[in-house]
This record gives C-alpha cells, sequence and structure tokens, in this order.
C-alpha cells in the first residue's frame, strides 16, 4: 500500500486508467478529502489534457448545506473546473435511515450527470476503508462486506473509482496544508451517536496507540478480503455455467449437488447477475431447505425486491410477482382494461413498452383488441387446429406465476395471438405473423 505522501502518482495512475479521451468527474463535497481531490485532479489533467467536471450533490439535510455549495463554487472556480449542482430530496422515512437514504439519492444523482462510458472519482481513503471493514465485521458480514470499498468498479453504465484508497487521512491532511488548501468541515462528523463517527474518533485512535498501522493493516486486510471475493465470483461464474448459464432458471439437481456453502454462494451470485436483491440469510437458509420439496409443492420465499420460486424441478429467481397474476390468468395487471391497437405500433404494459409487431399474413388491415388471459381461449395454430390455451401454455413449461402476465389479442371474437414477456411463449395463428 502506498501512503508516502507523493499523492499525484496515484491520481497520474488513475487517469491512466481511464479510457482515452472521455470525461473524468469529481465528487465534490466541499470536505478535506474530495477538495484535495479535485484540487490534484485538476493538476494532472492540465498535464494530461482530459475533460474535467465536478460533481456537487446538495442534500439540503443541515443549515451547513448552502456553505458547502458556496465552497465548492469558489474552488471549481479557481481551478478553473466546470461545476455542476444536483439538488436532491433525501426521504430518511423510507425504512433505510437517513444516511443510506442521502447515499441512494447522490448516487442516483451520479448516474444522472454522467454519461455512458465516463468516470467517476470518490474521494475516500484508507481511514475510510478502515471504519468500512470494522462496521462490516461488527455486523457480521461476509467477504463481500468486509471486502469494504472497491478501488474501482463498474455500474449503471459508468465507472466509479476512488485513487487516494490506499493514502491515510493523515498523508491527506498533510498535502492539503501543504497547497494551502481551504475546505468545509461537516458539522455531523463529529456526531458520536453514529456508528461511523464512532468508530473514528474514538475505536481507532484507541487502537493506533497499541498497533500505530492499524488503519493501513486494517484496509490491507479489505483489500485481501476483495481478492477473496473475486475468487468466489468467478466459482460461483463457473457453477452457473455448468448449471446451463441462465441465472434466472436453476436446476435443482445441479444446486443440490453443490455443497450447502456453493449453493448459498450460486444463488447470490445469480441474484447479482440478474440485479435482484440477495437474499438474506435466513430467507437464504429457508429457500435451500426447501428445494427437496414434493414436485405437486408450492414453493415460495420472497424477500425485500426479489422472490424464488420451485417448479418442475428448478428454482426460478425474479422480482416479485404481483397479486393475482396466477395460473387462472385473470390477474390483469399488464393492462387495466382491454385496448385497441393497429399490430404496429408498441404496446404500453406495466412491463414497459413490448415493441412487437402484429399482422395477417394476406397484408389485410386489422383492428385488434388486447387483454389479459380471462380462461377459456383457443387458438388455431397451423397443421394443429383449435387447441386449448391453457394446455399449449402447459406444452411450453411456462410457469404458473408468469401466466397472469400474458396478453391475449384478439380480431373480433378470435384470439389471433399471445404476446408474454419471454419470446419463446409467444404464439401466433394460423395466417398471422409477430415480429
Amino acid at each position: 500500500m502506498r501512503d508516502t505522501g507523493a499523492l499525484q502518482p496515484l491520481i497520474d495512475d488513475a487517469l491512466a486508467d481511464t479510457p482515452p479521451g472521455r470525461g473524468v468527474w469529481v465528487a465534490l463535497s466541499g470536505g478535506l478529502d474530495s477538495s484535495l481531490l479535485l484540487t490534484l485532479a485538476a493538476a494532472a489533467c492540465r498535464r494530461h489534457p482530459r475533460p474535467l467536471h465536478a460533481l456537487h450533490v446538495h442534500h439540503g439535510l443541515q443549515a451547513a448545506a448552502d456553505d458547502f455549495e458556496r465552497h465548492c463554487r469558489r474552488l471549481a472556480s479557481r481551478l478553473g473546473v466546470p461545476l455542476w449542482i444536483e439538488r436532491v430530496d433525501v426521504d430518511p422515512s423510507a425504512g433505510q435511515g437517513c444516511e443510506a437514504a442521502a447515499r441512494e439519492a447522490r448516487y442516483a444523482a451520479f448516474a444522472r450527470r454522467l454519461a455512458p462510458g465516463e468516470t467517476l472519482w470518490l474521494a475516500q481513503h484508507a481511514d475510510d476503508q478502515a471504519e468500512t471493514l470494522l462496521l462490516a465485521a461488527l455486523r457480521g458480514s461476509g467477504v463481500r462486506g468486509l471486502a469494504g470499498m472497491p478501488a474501482g468498479r463498474d455500474g449503471r453504465g459508468h465507472r466509479l473509482a476512488r485513487p487516494l484508497l490506499g493514502a491515510s487521512r493523515a498523508t491527506l491532511e498533510a498535502e492539503a496544508r501543504r497547497c494551502g488548501l481551504a475546505w468545509v468541515e461537516d458539522p455531523t462528523n463529529a456526531d458520536e451517536s453514529l456508528d461511523r463517527n464512532f468508530l473514528r474518533h474514538r475505536v481507532l485512535p484507541l487502537l493506533e496507540t497499541r498497533w500505530t498501522a492499524a488503519h493501513r493493516s486494517l484496509a490491507r486486510s479489505a483489500a485481501l478480503a476483495g481478492e477473496a471475493d473475486g475468487l468466489l465470483d468467478e466459482l460461483a461464474a463457473l457453477d452457473l455455467e455448468r448449471l446451463g448459464d441462465d441465472p434466472a432458471r436453476l436446476p435443482v439437481a445441479g444446486l443440490s449437488a453443490l455443497s450447502a456453502p456453493r449453493r448459498r454462494l450460486l444463488i447470490r451470485h445469480a441474484c447479482q447477475c440478474l440485479g435482484l436483491a440477495t437474499p438474506p440469510a435466513r430467507r437464504l437458509a429457508s429457500l435451500l431447505d426447501q428445494l427437496d420439496a414434493r414436485a405437486d409443492s408450492e414453493v415460495r420465499v420472497a424477500w425485500p425486491g426479489a422472490e424464488a420460486r420451485v417448479w418442475r424441478s428448478h428454482l426460478y429467481l425474479l422480482t416479485p410477482v404481483e397479486e393475482g397474476a396466477s395460473d387462472d390468468g385473470r390477474g390483469g395487471w399488464l393492462l387495466e382494461c382491454p385496448v385497441a391497437w393497429d399490430g404496429q405500433t408498441p404496446l404500453a404494459t406495466s412491463l414497459g413498452e413490448w415493441d412487437v409487431t402484429l399482422r395477417r399474413d394476406d397484408g389485410a388491415a386489422v383492428s385488434l383488441r388486447v387483454a389479459p388471459r380471462g380462461g377459456g381461449e383457443r387458438l388455431r395454430l397451423a397443421g394443429r387446429g383449435r387447441r386449448d390455451l391453457k394446455r399449449l401454455l402447459q406444452e411450453l413449461d411456462v410457469p404458473p406465476w408468469e401466466r397472469g402476465r400474458l396478453l391475449v389479442v384478439h380480431h373480433g371474437e378470435e384470439a389471433v395471438a399471445v404476446l408474454a414477456p419471454s419470446d419463446d411463449w409467444r404464439l401466433v395463428a394460423e395466417g398471422w405473423s409477430v415480429a
């Protein structure tokens, strides 16, 4: 870990790692860390010309918020760096706490402002990493939590990087004073009722009276945990590939052949591949206990933002299915009511617009009606005659909870097509074509 006070080489290395010609943004709060990062970034971008912007998120959570903005404007003006201000509303009543809600609002603001392929630099340092590891350990986190903050990661179309993660707070303070840099102090940083501040002001200083390099050692442990987490990701990816490489549909027999830790790892990995929330430990344990349930059992384990179902010897991971989207097809939650459709314009549903077209093979103009399944529909298929839709869906292995998402297209009184989120489940009547 480099902690020699030579911070500019860290910035130069981070700049060299960004895509050539693409913009670099600095998240500027106005505190010491981000003010110094912007100052060093401006110097690097003068030596190696690159578009540089600063982004300040105004939370409005405290009286000093306007002071932070004024400082950021002065600093950016002095450095000749364009500054963007994002004002956000933070709702601490959403059940995640004020600090977590502010963080979510901040990252959403980053995603709105950055263009695809651009890089955002954050100013966390080794002391922040040590605090993050201790917090994770005290929560009983696994390897991923103990890995703390990654030095860089891709997300939401852009890249996040932390060029100063290998430097200590003391090194940053010394460099800021050498540069004659001004900054603002967040009054909440002194509030020891907050866990991170308690560790920062009480616990870490006490540890360093006995272990003088405690923050560096803890940060190094986080880095090693990050390496281990990366290896576990590779192992889970290999297991996923061996079991069919479909994170949304895992064979129960293949899962059962793995050890319990590898099963848990694979399910978490599959959720991450799908952009789903990973299951809490108790929910995951409950799911694993039910994998070997009888074939006719209806296994469903839900947690905030996701759910798992077992059907026909496969584990399905998905976003929560709304109540009513059941096997009888009477959920009706994709469309409020039957709608007229010309077969050509995108079809608006609660799952978004379906870019699908439907036309008669003879090219005649059509007037269509689209509605959720009502039960009893029959479809005339080429070479098979009129078939009951329920039986056709069973033949296609459409899971019961997905059957309520289907839309039936009628021409007059006749059903001529079935549209579904998956192309594999679409059906079209004889004399019609869907694309």
